[in-house]
């Protein structure tokens, strides 16, 4: 489904991401750990097309996508729930969905889909308006996620969910994205600094080390490996 082969990008004179090779097939959950700094993010944002990849190339569906823009890319079914959020604050927890959903026009599929993140979130429901700045943490990255599925994506990127969040909320969202995997075949690439719960609940996993993979492997033999485990899980 998506393929990254020799890719490297960065900012200004620094190369973030050097020589990323990773696949994901349709219908996995594909964790990639590292510690801050590592290029994790840098990995999700030039998948988007927000930061330009240097060399290399990125294959969705077998069709190269690297030079493409941001928009066509969601286009193609890839969306991001970027670190940090980024809901729209002044606008109500409906209006935020809405804006999700600003490139489909099949109404009765969007109330449908709308009605389907209510049901995984129903807090949100409650919340529906209300403005998104005045939700807590773990609700707006409800609301992020749930924004991001209104655009029915192929392949959903993840930028680290758990941050900030308390360990209630974080089990609930681990919770929901396994669910969104299993329920809808929605193909999830998860970047966490959280390696045991992204592992957890991962088909397979890479770990990203300044800016090069480092290990990749089935989610369960990265679990136990011993260096993994040093550097990573704290055991």
């Amino acid at each position: 489904m998506l393929k990254l082969e020799h890719i490297q990008a960065g900012y200004g004179n620094i190369l973030a991401i050097k020589d990323i090779d990773l696949e994901i097939n349709e219908g996995e959950i594909i964790t990639l750990i590292g510690a801050n700094g590592a290029g994790k993010s840098t990995t999700l944002m030039t998948i988007s097309g927000i930061v330009p990849s240097r060399s290399g190339k990125i294959f969705f569906d077998g069709q190269e996508i690297q030079h493409k823009e941001p928009d066509e890319i969601v286009r193609l079914g890839i969306c991001q729930v970027p670190e940090g959020r980024h809901i729209f604050p002044e606008l109500t927890v409906q209006e935020n969905l809405d804006m999700g959903a600003f490139l489909r026009h099949d109404k009765k599929e969007i109330k449908r889909d709308i009605d389907y993140v209510f049901s995984l979130f129903p807090i949100l429901a409650e919340r529906r308006g209300q403005d998104g700045g005045t939700l807590s943490g773990g609700e707006q990255q409800m609301l992020a996620m749930s924004r991001a599925l209104m655009a029915r994506p192929r392949l959903l990127l993840l930028d680290e969910p758990s941050m900030g969040l308390a360990p209630l909320v974080i089990r609930q969202i681990f919770e929901i994205i396994k669910q969104i995997n299993a329920e809808n075949r929605t193909t999830i690439f998860l970047v966490e600094q959280n390696a045991n719960q992204a592992l957890h609940i991962a088909h397979r996993g890479y770990v990203i080390e300044n800016g090069r993979i480092v290990f990749a492997g089935k989610a369960e033999e990265l679990l136990k490996n011993t260096d993994i485990q040093k550097a990573y899980l704290g055991i």
